[in-house]
């Protein structure tokens, strides 16, 4: 599932995020690679809606090990949101 690094908190770069968001958008909801930048608004672009960005968190938590307060995600727009809330997280 998971090394232990991750779960200790070590910190992941931002590329590996982005790799490992990619995996879980095209895995979890079926989203073509080609159409997840950093740019990309989670919402309009890649038309997740309120449930699906509920289970994103979800998936965040299990990768990252840590809970990720709602209001830290409510600002949450784009792929690159993602990337910088996940490595706050990592950071903490």
């Amino acid at each position: 599932m998971h090394n232990a690094a991750e779960k200790m908190g070590s910190v992941m770069t931002e590329d590996q995020i982005y790799a490992r968001l990619k995996a879980i958008l095209m895995e979890s909801f079926e989203i073509e690679e080609s159409r997840i930048t950093l740019q990309a608004n989670l919402f309009q672009d890649l038309d997740l809606d309120s449930i699906d960005g509920v289970d994103l968190a979800i998936k965040l938590q299990e990768m990252t090990g840590k809970r990720i307060k709602p209001e830290e995600f409510k600002s949450v727009r784009t792929v690159n949101d993602v990337v910088v809330t996940v490595q706050r997280l990592l950071a903490t």
